[in-house]
């Protein structure tokens, strides 16, 4: 917890340091790792998915008998009359088009291992997007900040002696207009 108030601290301080241009691509820049990093959960889960059914498969088919008569899957949409000959020996795809010939239980552990696998990376990826959702909160909140710094320079006179604050920062659910001359203190 006291790394993660570190880390916090140390991305306001980088962002305070920087010009409002500057803060508005970080924002952009975090906005869309954010997008890679979601598009990459995706994936996960509907591989992880994948795994699980075709896990379930094998136990389905492990219970079989030879000779069985069942359809067959060749694409998501084409299935073919077929006859169960060895429910002992399976092929696993191991990606790209590569087989391995495996015993049922191989193919289960490869299965298992598989989801492990994927659930791990998931994990390492869920902190990861938080830790840019948060870094875009403070992004947000720093140029929010910024905008207001820019927006007080902009449209005060030195001259008058009256500083003229407005903030959108809200207070209490409430944004406020300050008026105050430069030669007081504000209340």
């Amino acid at each position: 917890m006291a790394s993660s108030d570190q880390g916090r601290v140390a991305i306001e301080e980088e962002l305070n340091k920087l010009t409002v241009e500057q803060v508005r691509q970080v924002k952009e820049q975090v906005d869309g790792e954010v997008g890679l990093l979601q598009d990459s959960l995706n994936r996960i889960r509907t591989a992880a998915v994948r795994y699980e059914m075709a896990s379930k498969a094998l136990h389905n088919l492990s219970v079989h008998p030879a000779g069985k008569q069942m359809l067959v899957p060749l694409t998501a949409s084409l299935y073919v009359p077929g006859t169960l000959d060895d429910a002992h020996k399976v092929l696993i795809d191991i990606g790209t088009g590569y087989y391995v010939e495996k015993t049922m239980q191989e193919g289960k552990e490869y299965c298992e291992r598989k989801i492990d696998f994927l659930k791990a990376n998931h994990d390492k990826l869920v902190e990861m997007v938080v830790f840019n959702i948060e870094k875009t909160y403070h992004t947000v909140s720093t140029m929010s900040v910024k905008n207001d710094v820019y927006y007080i320079a902009s449209n005060n006179d030195p001259k008058s002696g009256i500083l003229h604050i407005y903030s959108t920062m809200p207070v209490l659910g409430m944004c406020y207009y300050i008026l105050c001359t430069t030669n007081t203190m504000c209340d």
